[in-house]
């Protein structure tokens, strides 16, 4: 917790002075309501006293009681905006941090956990904050102060007092040591939760089509079922101190008027008055005190939560990012759109096994470099190594002459026109979309957007909608079809006009036709820059440079589509479930 208090800067931090100033002037003025009323007290019962003195010390009650109020404003105002500061920062800290974090540390944590973590869990120090910074300043002060003021007034009234502190304290205990352990299980649920409905709506159409609705139902209805629970439990709990300190306040003021009651009978006429007066004000004393615990108590009941959302959003900001960023801005000179690997060897952090086994290639400028191998070979695996997605295990990725590593990494991405195996699209149009690789500069023109989406054989269904390149996309693309989505991520890489292309099994969903006049196209728009495409059809990839076949992690063969025909019996195979022999022949 102390650790992110650190994303207060010195406005923050004096305006919480100026919040202690206040806070300690609204104890003053709520201290001095008791002291003018014993006045009243000992006015009305005082024969000859006067209506205007009366009169006098009810208003300056009153103005007690308004300053208060205004000062209790004022103070809720500095600590709802310093609450939202805070929130804001750390928000932007911790989203800033996620956005670092490599595909290791996200799944470490769960994309649902970490929606949790930027959300529900910064609200928890958020309603700490703008609550308990006023409860933790003005407890403190109204307990020691009000206690001061009535220590010396009879040793009875205090003894009794002391004992309702301890009473109350005794139930706070028991309290935080049942309901906090909870606490930590709540937001791990709420993880859950969020992930439930998250693969709800994301795999909303598959759930329709298999007719799931009733078990997805049943799934979310177990985890919000266990969650609701829990929480009842927990705010039942916490309810019980409302009536026990509302029974614990009545009982002290009835303690302390029986107790008054028999001091007032068995002193002197002359003393009752005061004796009587001080008891009302030693009341209202101890009401003060109490209420200055109770407020305590409710920092404590807060805390506990707000400690655990701390200690979440500290593991994510404290996990150290494996892929450390470079300082080299350029590559080796004569060296332009090149990709080598040298003795690539992966196994992901929790595997024991190597993915990619001793992988060697050179990709040259210009030239077109395809992989293909049987489902889980590692295709998509390595080229996710050149972006830096993840880091090689064993050997090096060069490109231009670089090894990877010692790129900084927007640099090197900006050499990468990446297509993924899965087409993303993000809420937006379809120009903003396909513009998106211009990092949000505004340096891709419409006209290049235009181009772009032609390139990759978009433009008759671009064309055919209602608002054209405007027309809106909605996130995740849901409102285009999977050839649209595959078609615009294309566009997305060639309106960069990168040195090197990445196709990740990018022309699944496209029909033959469309496959081979996009290749076309491409072909001809990315003459001068080097294309890497992972593919299971060997229509896609037959015209490559040079294309790698993978098995179970290593490269069994390497060649143009002729020499792998002869010389590698697991290209063959593949080519031979697809095509017929006269096919390949006549390839």
């Amino acid at each position: 917790m102390l650790k992110l208090l650190k994303n207060f800067g010195k406005r923050e931090w004096c305006f919480i002075l100026i919040s202690f100033v206040l806070i300690f002037g609204q104890v003053w003025l709520e201290l001095k309501v008791p002291d003018y009323m014993s006045q009243i007290t000992i006015l009305v019962q005082t024969e000859g006293s006067s209506m205007k003195d009366i009169l006098i010390n009810g208003g300056y009650m009153l103005l007690c009681t308004l300053g208060s109020l205004i000062l209790a404003i004022i103070v809720g105002y500095i600590t709802a905006n310093l609450s939202a500061s805070f929130s804001k920062k750390t928000r932007s800290k911790l989203f800033r941090k996620i956005e670092e974090l490599g595909m290791q540390e996200v799944k470490q944590f769960s994309t649902s956990s970490l929606i949790t973590r930027t959300t529900n869990d910064i609200t928890q120090l958020e309603m700490l904050i703008a609550m308990g910074l006023q409860l933790l300043i003005k407890a403190p002060i109204t307990a020691v102060w009000a206690i001061t003021k009535i220590v010396n007034k009879s040793v009875e009234w205090s003894m009794i007092t002391a004992i309702a502190v301890v009473i109350l304290l005794a139930v706070i205990g028991v309290l935080i040591v049942i309901v906090m352990p909870r606490f930590k299980i709540v937001q791990k649920m709420t993880d859950r939760l969020n992930g439930v409905t998250r693969e709800n709506l994301t795999g909303i159409r598959v759930v329709r089509a298999f007719n799931a609705e009733e078990y997805q139902e049943e799934k979310f209805a177990d985890v919000n079922n266990r969650l609701t629970k829990l929480q009842m439990f927990n705010q039942k709990s916490l309810a019980i101190l409302s009536p026990v300190m509302y029974l614990i306040m009545y009982m002290l003021t009835l303690a302390i008027y029986l107790v008054g009651a028999s001091l007032i009978k068995e002193v002197m006429l002359a003393d009752k008055l005061t004796l009587f007066s001080n008891m009302i004000v030693f009341s209202s004393y101890a009401m003060q005190v109490i209420m200055s615990f109770l407020m305590l108590a409710m920092i404590f009941m807060m805390v506990p939560r707000a400690q655990v959302s701390a200690k979440r959003i500290n593991e994510v900001m404290d996990t150290e990012v494996t892929i450390k960023d470079g300082t080299v801005k350029e590559g080796k000179p004569g060296e332009v759109g090149t990709v080598e690997f040298k003795n690539v060897s992966f196994k992901y952090p929790d595997a024991e096994e190597y993915l990619l086994k001793n992988i060697s290639f050179k990709a040259n400028r210009g030239e077109t470099v395809a992989f293909i191998g049987s489902t889980g070979s590692g295709k998509s695996t390595l080229i996710n190594l050149i972006p830096r997605f993840y880091d090689v295990s064993e050997g090096s990725v060069l490109v231009d002459g670089v090894d990877v590593r010692e790129y900084n990494q927007e640099f090197l991405r900006n050499k990468l026109g990446y297509v993924p195996q899965k087409a993303v699209m993000f809420d937006g149009t379809v120009a903003s979309n396909v513009s998106y690789g211009d990092n949000g500069k505004g340096d891709i023109t419409r006209e290049k957007v235009i181009e772009a989406i032609r390139v990759a054989q978009g433009t008759e269904f671009v064309e055919k909608m209602d608002e054209k390149y405007d027309t809106h996309i909605a996130q995740g693309g849901t409102n285009v079809s999977g050839g649209q989505k595959q078609r615009l991520a294309i566009a997305r890489a060639v309106a960069r006009d990168p040195e090197i292309y990445i196709f990740d099994d990018s022309f699944s969903a496209l029909d033959y036709k469309t496959d081979a006049t996009l290749r076309h196209e491409l072909k001809e728009y990315t003459k001068d820059a080097t294309s890497l495409i992972v593919a299971q059809r060997i229509g896609t990839i037959m015209n490559a440079n040079k294309i790698l076949v993978l098995d179970n992690g290593e490269c069994v063969g390497m060649g143009t589509h002729k020499e792998l025909l002869k010389n590698c019996e697991v290209y063959r195979q593949i080519a031979l479930s697809q095509l017929s022999k006269e096919e390949l022949e006549n390839a």
